[in-house]
């Protein structure tokens, strides 16, 4: 296993089937993987048939402008696996992991070893389901769930949505206190740089969060409607003005949401998402 803070940014010059941003035919790769002394991987993903949406890696390093991963954020590897270690990342310690399962076994459990058991990794549904029954003590955690992302500017009908300003944002956490207490983004928490919401009766009815996004991949999250204005399309347009500034400025915006959602899912595929069935772990309380 190699690890650092050198992120997957890196581009691997040469290597057959390379290019910025995939590892050849079969699949995607995270943008040519270096260590934290830059050096690069000794094997060349399109030759071990990586089939990789690398969507979750991307955003787990928290790519600053200039670069750089994030604050704390680590990224290992194990011949066609990577894990990105993320502090803080929504609410929790987070490992996000991608890969084939022979090598991602390995390297997930090593990473626990040395990033400590707050960490939870997370992934493809199968992926995890495979680390969990074949890494001692690690366990699922919580339902399963749909990462959605999209790289198009969203057709919704975005009319009315706006950025908040200190006033509106005072609002939203009504919201949160009335209908939605449990979400990791709310007015006022780290990692949420701003606001957008729809407004309707001389009220704030619908809401949506720009929240621990990173170069290469922005990130919506908080999303909630007051009761009165679900039926009328309001988170739909809400969630599409964050998506469509999320795509302009970062290239892709993403997102999660429960599996059992399907009103929230449905509004966002019309948005353009579209979702791949994810699941979390953890290592087990002793």
């Amino acid at each position: 296993m190699t690890g650092g803070e050198g992120g997957l940014g890196g581009r691997r010059p040469g290597g057959a089937g390379w290019t910025a941003g995939g590892c050849g035919p079969g699949g995607q790769w995270p943008r040519g993987a270096v260590d934290g002394r830059g050096r690069e991987p000794g094997w060349t993903a399109g030759e071990r048939g990586c089939e990789l949406d690398a969507g979750h890696l991307v955003w787990a390093e928290q790519r600053r402008a200039d670069g750089r991963v994030g604050p704390g954020v680590r990224v290992f590897r194990r011949g066609a696996a990577v894990a990105v270690a993320s502090p803080g990342l929504s609410g929790r310690d987070r490992v996000a992991v991608a890969g084939e399962e022979e090598d991602a076994l390995g390297l997930v459990a090593d990473v626990l070893r040395e990033v400590g058991p707050t960490y939870r990794p997370f992934g493809d549904a199968e992926l995890i389901g495979a680390l969990v029954r074949g890494i001692p003590g690690l366990e699922v955690g919580g339902g399963p769930f749909l990462w959605m992302e999209t790289a198009e500017i969203p057709a919704t009908d975005t009319a009315g949505a706006r950025w908040l300003d200190g006033r509106g944002e005072a609002e939203a956490a009504g919201l949160f206190d009335g209908h939605f207490a449990g979400s990791y983004a709310q007015p006022g928490r780290p990692g949420v740089r701003r606001w957008a919401g729809v407004y309707g009766e001389d009220a704030l009815l619908a809401v949506a969060a720009d929240a621990w996004s990173g170069a290469g991949c922005g990130f919506m999250a908080g999303v909630v409607a007051h009761p009165r204005a679900r039926g009328r399309g309001l988170g739909a347009a809400v969630s599409g003005f964050v998506v469509d500034a999320l795509v302009r400025e970062h290239g892709r915006a993403a997102l999660m949401v429960d599996a059992d959602n399907a009103p929230a899912i449905a509004a966002y595929e019309r948005t353009g998402m579209k979702g791949r069935r994810f699941a979390a772990a953890g290592v087990a309380r002793r």
